[in-house]
């Protein structure tokens, strides 16, 4: 379990029993279903948990917030499905998949109005505060999978433009709901500044970890198949890393192992893991991602609360950088 089982529990009986029209179908059953497919649900935690910190935990102010940053989420997954032609989100089908590209695409739209349609029912004396915040947010977001996609036609991308743009796809937005809890609670400016950027820090190591388990997990516990970014080339800090390593000797090698296709996809993960073995690529990857874990503890430690409010989410921060899956 991630985080608070209790406000766990609050998020997912909300959303289960969140309304939508049954007209039209095609556009509202999608919704319903990518809501279906419990993750984590740590976005919207990370909203009551950036106020809980600061001793703000009425639900009721919370609430609404913490379903935008999560309609928001799901907006976001079924688009960026459709641009990875994904077959499957959480083990299940993706929309697109399951309906198609068209309903996908609006259900998605669906979700970001509903989104914005939770955050006016936030306080009115912060919605304008969290408009902002959740706005610049939004942004940079999309600004992530463009550069994603951007990455994919080029040959090279650099250690710093690799960590930009996880920043901006994935980390921000852990930053941004924590952020938003904040505002709710009326923490001081300083304060909401150190705890969005300790989300966003987290949400850095959060994703290099999420590299380093494809390629080096246990399949038993990873939850999906270990060394599928090596099989589609996906350019991960761990191919970074190696690029910017590898010697001249290797680099027929490195070629050879990158044209291989998905039916010796076995030989294609072996060649690669003994490249980064060769070149201690791991110990180099994890030490990225202890310095960003670092950056995300200093920030945390900086806030101005007792140490004892901080437990929560010191306690999630070692569950998500220390975790298996």
């Amino acid at each position: 379990m991630f985080g608070n089982p209790v406000y766990s529990e609050i998020i997912d009986s909300a959303l289960e029993s969140a309304e939508f029209p049954s007209s039209p179908e095609n556009l509202y059953a999608p919704v319903r279903y990518i809501l279906s497919l419990a993750g984590k649900r740590i976005r919207p935690q990370l909203v009551f948990l950036g106020a809980d910190i600061f001793g703000h935990t009425d639900v009721a102010s919370l609430l609404p917030a913490s379903k935008a940053i999560e309609y928001f989420h799901n907006f976001s997954l079924i688009h960026d499905d459709i641009m990875d032609k994904a077959p499957l989100r959480r083990g299940k089908p993706t929309v697109h998949k399951r309906w198609n590209d068209n309903i996908a695409i609006l259900s998605g739209d669906a979700l970001l109005v509903k989104a914005y349609e939770e955050l006016a029912n936030c306080p009115i004396e912060v919605v304008p505060s969290l408009l902002k915040a959740f706005n610049k947010v939004a942004l940079e977001v999309c600004e992530g999978q463009q550069l994603d996609m951007d990455f994919e036609e080029r040959n090279n991308v650099s250690e710093e433009e690799y960590i930009d743009m996880i920043r901006l796809k994935t980390s921000v937005l852990l930053g941004g709901a924590l952020e938003i809890g904040a505002i709710i609670a009326k923490a001081t400016f300083e304060n909401t500044h150190y705890i969005y950027n300790f989300g966003v820090n987290l949400g850095i190591a959060f994703q290099l970890q999420d590299d380093i388990l494809d390629a080096f997990g246990d399949p038993h516990s990873f939850g999906k198949q270990v060394g599928g970014d090596i099989i589609v080339n996906k350019k991960t800090i761990l191919h970074i890393l190696l690029k910017k390593s590898l010697l001249e000797a290797d680099v027929d090698s490195f070629n050879a192992i990158m044209s291989m296709k998905s039916d010796v996809s076995s030989q294609k993960v072996e060649g690669m893991l003994g490249l980064y073995d060769k070149y201690d690529i791991l110990k180099a990857a994890n030490s990225l991602k202890e310095y960003y874990t670092a950056q995300a503890y200093t920030n945390l430690k900086q806030i101005d609360v007792p140490e004892g409010s901080k437990s929560q989410l010191f306690d999630l921060a070692d569950k998500l950088m220390y975790r298996s899956r």
